[in-house]
């Protein structure tokens, strides 16, 4: 069994409410930040432990942290982006949900070593029940002391806020959310200046993920050396995985980061294999903007190496035959899933959520989704792929934000692992109408191991 930082309490009944969590060990890392350590030591700790941003880019916390800008009489601000709108994605809401608390000792820790005296939780407006359970746990939190004036008589003072989103997708994006976050449309702005210059309100300001600020509680217990006997090399610690699609189990797994995906795949303690017994074909390691990599490059690298969960083996030789961990949003295709119809699913969900502000995202996205729509109906040419190759090309790279990149990017892999399919629905038209689930001969699917020896 895999040890576990974040959910290892996960399973205790009532451990929602303050009591429970306060008698399993709760705030005792925010009491020992505040009275033991002092905002720059906390700052090295989280720099000491090699986390990395949860929410998708990966980039190191302490490091971002340590980016802030502390002009003389200017307020300082957390922003928490609980905006998980990313498809496959949704191990965020399972920490707000069932262990809140970890979530506001987290934010009371990493604000305190950031000198703000307010944090901010947005929160897409889809979880429509999750506000109420974290303003439950801001309540009981400040009743005990943990926020508010003068927190353990140490002189700081902290107020914690939930916004809720209206639905957008394009409001993950940090400075689209600060947009929102400010009454604006939520379009995102030009960088630089960068947030932790000129943030909220035009303050400095940091925005981290659900998961990267409670991941701050168990470095702080544990100290920042520990933390990093989790994992391999630079992906150190534990990661929330949100398993679904064609697998036994679905759910949200807690990992060390130094299992292989085979192993996160088949096994029982996590995804339990593929469902029906068929062949895996395909996988989206970390939400839909990631590319789709077939089962041969999934569970083993072009170099044949064993893939593993982390960082850098995911992404091993780049796009051409690698990936992204991303949000961790771990979708699995078996052998009947149709490529196309995934591919066309996704760019109608990008080109709904583009916010319009740049040409090649507005105009591309659509012209995706037609060219995609009349392969997968049986109207496509030949012509039509290499069109969409040099559509996406034009795309990625090319707007202010990274929603075009992350349209670009699944069309971009699909045909690049998954060509023959394409050309299949364009030179077989009637079956493309009549056959709605992808053909299993165009995967080349490595066989399920073998069972280990009892």
């Amino acid at each position: 069994m895999g040890r576990k930082l974040l959910l290892d309490k996960a399973h205790i009944e009532g451990i929602r409410y303050y009591d429970t969590y306060r008698a399993n060990g709760g705030y005792a890392a925010a009491e020992k930040a505040l009275k033991s350590m002092g905002p720059d030591a906390v700052v090295e700790e989280v720099k000491k432990s090699g986390l990395r941003g949860r929410g998708g880019a990966g980039f190191p916390t302490g490091l971002k942290w340590s980016f802030i800008a502390k002009p003389e009489g200017v307020p300082r601000y957390l922003v928490c982006n609980a905006d998980e709108s990313e498809p496959g994605t949704f191990k965020d809401r399972y920490l707000m949900e069932f262990i809140p608390h970890l979530l506001v000792e987290g934010l009371l820790i990493s604000s305190f070593a950031l000198g703000a005296n307010r944090a901010y939780i947005y929160i897409r407006g889809e979880y429509a029940w999750i506000p109420d359970i974290l303003e439950q746990a801001i309540a009981e939190a400040k009743n005990k002391g943990w926020l508010g004036k003068n927190i353990l008589g140490t002189g700081y003072d902290l107020e914690i806020f939930v916004q809720r989103g209206a639905g957008a997708y394009i409001c993950g994006e940090e400075t689209a959310l600060l947009e929102s976050l400010e009454g604006k449309r939520g379009n995102p702005r030009i960088k630089p200046p960068f947030p932790a210059v000129k943030g909220l309100w035009g303050c400095p300001t940091v925005v981290n993920n659900v998961e990267t600020i409670a991941a701050v509680v168990p470095i702080v217990n544990i100290g920042g050396d520990e933390y990093i006997k989790f994992g391999i090399g630079k992906s150190t610690g534990t990661k929330l995985i949100s398993a679904c699609g064609n697998i036994n189990k679905p759910g949200v797994y807690e990992i060390e980061m130094n299992i292989s995906v085979e192993e996160f795949i088949y096994s029982d303690e996590y995804c339990g294999g593929i469902k029906g017994g068929k062949r895996l074909k395909a996988c989206i390691p970390g939400g839909s903007s990631v590319p789709v990599l077939p089962a041969n490059l999934l569970l083993k690298t072009a170099k044949g190496e064993t893939r593993m969960m982390t960082y850098e083996s995911l992404n091993d030789g780049g796009f051409a035959t690698g990936s992204m961990l991303g949000s961790g949003g771990f979708i699995v295709m078996d052998e009947d899933q149709c490529i196309v119809r995934n591919t066309l699913t996704f760019a109608r969900f990008y080109h709904h959520e583009s916010c319009g502000q740049c040409s090649p995202c507005r105009e591309g996205t659509g012209w995706m989704k037609k060219v995609l729509h009349n392969i997968e109906y049986g109207k496509g040419k030949m012509s039509d792929i290499d069109l969409l190759w040099d559509i996406q090309r034009k795309i990625e790279g090319n707007t202010i934000c990274p929603l075009g990149d992350a349209a670009a990017w699944p069309v971009a892999a699909a045909i690049r692992h998954f060509r023959d399919e394409f050309e299949w629905h364009v030179t077989h038209p009637d079956e493309a109408l009549t056959r709605n689930f992808g053909l299993a001969h165009y995967a080349d699917p490595l066989p399920a191991p073998a069972p280990a020896a009892v």
